[in-house]
């Protein structure tokens, strides 16, 4: 099929809108979340059972992208299409798929777990009353088919671009964008019509669109997501955003570490051509644009703009000093415009629904909506997508369900390497650009990685460093060699040879890195020493001044001790791999601490609790 035209498109939707359908669809969580949790096996016990009952008639079973529901995986949903009832399935087995379909969508399965929350997944891209979340980004992730392009243009897909080709002129879409406030969603949140701006007022030439899909930061899996469950959002969004700056040739830019977003992506990309959504003469407007797919190799810094750019280009991934910035001279010294796939998933809902109705949500500096990926040490580790401006108490506990185990909520890291930790003080903090950046942290592309009390902070801080150096390019000395020496400083203090000297001189390196730095992998890369400093230095002092870690997790600081709980069980003597563990049956034991390695398998076997950690 190919569409010659918005009026075709226009039928089109309606004729498969009309196509008679089973009265229930069942979507099965085929993200690479579902299927590493088992969904393959779930979804091919339910089609054998839908064929072995003769069910074709009555259940459409629907492979969908990541519902957003992770720690819930393998996940169900059944949907009542008349009435719209939906049934949510979590943990779900292949043993218990005939239950499943046997009870229908009435009363749930008996002996299965259902998500009873509704807010959790709402129904429309709007936060309605008692609805935590608002979906426009993941509006069509784990609902439809990313590998049909039908269910995308019966869901109003391409409508957006249509719209755009008939009524209005470049200039119209880069005003709509910019009036709707959005801005980007990868990092530092510059407003995407400013961008878009810059790169349209450009001279007439070759430009270019790109998609920065090298989602890097440690807990983020937001883009990913949107890739393996609705790529064609992004495919219009960089068609319309072409056709605003005037260019022809969009590059998606995916780390080969995602093979099923590469996968999906490029099977959107046969599917827009042959329907003529994408490629010459687009729905006969005279309008040519196609994208293509460049793979990198993993590298954090490709995330960085200029970095991708080089990357794209065939040379090292290193960053530039801007200006000029790539708006004017990006790929290949031609005018580019760099977006990270969350920005791009919102601008088709902005183009049809209008800029007004995409500030209804959020706050005034901050309009719309965010997805957070909730990772870490909270109950409910998934995919959020909240207005902005709610607080991080509400991501965290009413989304997320609070912390495992019981457990104390000690801080939350937001923005990757390059964000810094939020205490507990601030969990009703209004979540957005602005006020992330007042406390020392930053929205990043949206990772959130919570904490509990049994993290030490010197050592979060230590991990997030490391990170860091790893992925360094080397280029600028601040960054080579300044973040070295303040990982080295650290290694120090989390083996009890720092000093309060040590401190002060974290304290002073972390500020020139920031001020010298070449990028903002550099420049924000000693974000996590400065916050957890700010605001755990109780923490660090502890370190040095007494040679104890308070949480517990530091091992060279680390002592265990047999205490009078002991029964002399011997159980703990016979585990021990280094037999530093003395003593007679019914007799407390003792632990002789120049032979300990500190493994913690004593403390692990004990069942009467008497090995403690000190």
């Amino acid at each position: 099929m190919r569409i010659e035209s918005p009026a075709q498109l226009k039928k089109t939707a309606e004729e498969f809108r009309s196509r008679p359908t089973p009265p229930v669809k069942l979507l099965v969580s085929m993200g690479t979340c579902g299927i590493a949790a088992g969904t393959a096996g779930v979804l091919k016990a339910v089609r054998e059972e839908v064929t072995k009952r003769r069910l074709e008639n009555a259940i459409e079973v629907v492979e969908v992208g990541c519902m957003g529901l992770c720690y819930a995986e393998p996940t169900l949903m059944m949907v009542d299409q008349t009435t719209g009832r939906r049934l949510i399935y979590g943990d779900v087995t292949a043993q218990q798929v005939p239950a499943i379909l046997s009870a229908g969508i009435t009363e749930p399965a008996p002996g299965t777990r259902t998500i009873e929350r509704n807010w959790y997944y709402p129904e429309f891209e709007s936060a309605g009353p008692g609805e935590l979340q608002a979906r426009i980004v993941l509006r069509n992730t784990g609902r439809l088919n990313p590998e049909s392009i039908d269910e995308y243009i019966m869901n109003d897909g391409y409508a957006a671009l249509a719209k755009v080709l008939t009524t209005m002129k470049s200039q119209d879409v880069i005003d709509v964008i910019s009036a709707s406030g959005l801005r980007g969603r990868g990092g530092g949140g510059f407003p995407t019509g400013r961008k878009w701006q810059f790169a349209a007022q450009q001279p007439a030439g070759e430009k270019f669109i790109i998609c920065n899909a090298d989602e890097g930061d440690p807990g983020a899996f937001m883009d990913r997501a949107v890739l393996e469950g609705d790529p064609h959002a992004v495919l219009e969004a960089m068609t319309i955003g072409g056709y605003a700056i005037g260019a022809q040739t969009g590059v998606i830019y995916i780390r080969a570490e995602y093979p099923l977003a590469v996968k999906r992506l490029e099977n959107a990309i046969a599917q827009a051509r042959e329907y003529g959504v994408l490629g010459k003469n687009i729905m006969g407007s005279g309008f040519d644009f196609n994208i293509e797919i460049k793979f990198g190799a993993g590298a954090f810094v490709c995330g960085e703009e200029t970095a991708l750019i080089h990357s794209i280009e065939g040379k090292r991934g290193e960053p530039t000093v801007k200006p000029p910035f790539p708006a004017v001279e990006g790929l290949w010294k031609r005018p580019s415009v760099v977006n990270n796939v969350e920005t791009y998933a919102c601008i088709a809902a902005i183009i049809r629904k209008g800029a007004e109705w995409f500030r209804s949500l959020g706050t005034e500096g901050s309009p719309g909506t965010k997805v957070f990926a909730l990772a870490g040490k909270v109950s409910k580790v998934g995919l959020a997508e909240v207005p902005m401006g709610m607080t991080l108490r509400q991501i965290i506990y009413d989304i997320g369900d609070g912390i495992k185990f019981g457990k104390q909520f000690k801080a939350v890291q937001t923005g990757g390497p390059s964000g810094g930790c939020i205490t507990a003080k601030n969990l009703d903090l209004p979540i957005d650009y602005e006020s992330l950046k007042a406390i020392g942290s930053m929205m990043g592309s949206g990772g959130m990685i919570v904490m509990d009390e049994d993290d030490c902070m010197v050592n979060i801080a230590k991990f997030f460093l490391e990170f860091t150096l790893d992925e360094s390019c080397g280029k600028c000395t601040p960054c080579r060699i300044g973040n070295r020496r303040m990982y080295e400083m650290l290694e120090e203090i989390t083996d009890g040879r720092g000093t309060l000297e040590t401190i002060e001189k974290l304290k002073t390196l972390s500020a020139t890195i920031k001020d010298t730095a070449l990028c903002g992998l550099g420049q924000t890369a000693p974000n996590p020493v400065l916050s957890t400093l700010k605001n755990f230095e109780d923490e660090y002092l502890a370190h040095v001044k007494e040679s104890r870690c308070p949480a517990g997790s530091c091992t060279k600081l680390i002592r265990y001790v047999i205490s009078d709980k002991c029964v002399g069980c011997g159980l703990c003597l016979h585990r021990c791999p280094v037999n530093c563990i003395t003593g007679e049956r019914k007799m407390r034991h003792q632990i002789d601490a120049a032979k300990c390695i500190k493994c913690g398998v004593c403390y692990q076997t004990c069942k009467f609790h008497a090995v403690e950690k000190i």
